[in-house]
């Protein structure tokens, strides 16, 4: 799957499991444990994503691509 800013953030979601613990800790602030956030992810894609966290949309793409990236790094860890 590639994720472009027309992707979905419930089909990031769907398709890598939640990455927001690693966005977090990437630095992303304000994406892990809101209730409003599990609700509006089946509507926002990661264009939106990144207006409302107020950064540009290349480089919350590259947040996500590396959370994917340690996600799936974890996994096969296991």
């Amino acid at each position: 799957m590639q994720i472009t800013e027309d992707t979905k953030i419930s089909d990031i979601f769907e398709n890598h499991g939640d990455i927001s613990e690693v966005m977090v800790g990437l630095g992303m602030k304000g994406v892990d444990g809101n209730r409003l956030r599990r609700f509006l992810e089946k509507r926002i894609t990661v264009k939106w994503a990144a207006k409302i966290h107020k950064v540009q949309v290349d480089e919350f793409l590259v947040l996500i691509n590396k959370a994917i990236a340690i996600k799936e790094a974890e996994s096969s860890q296991r």
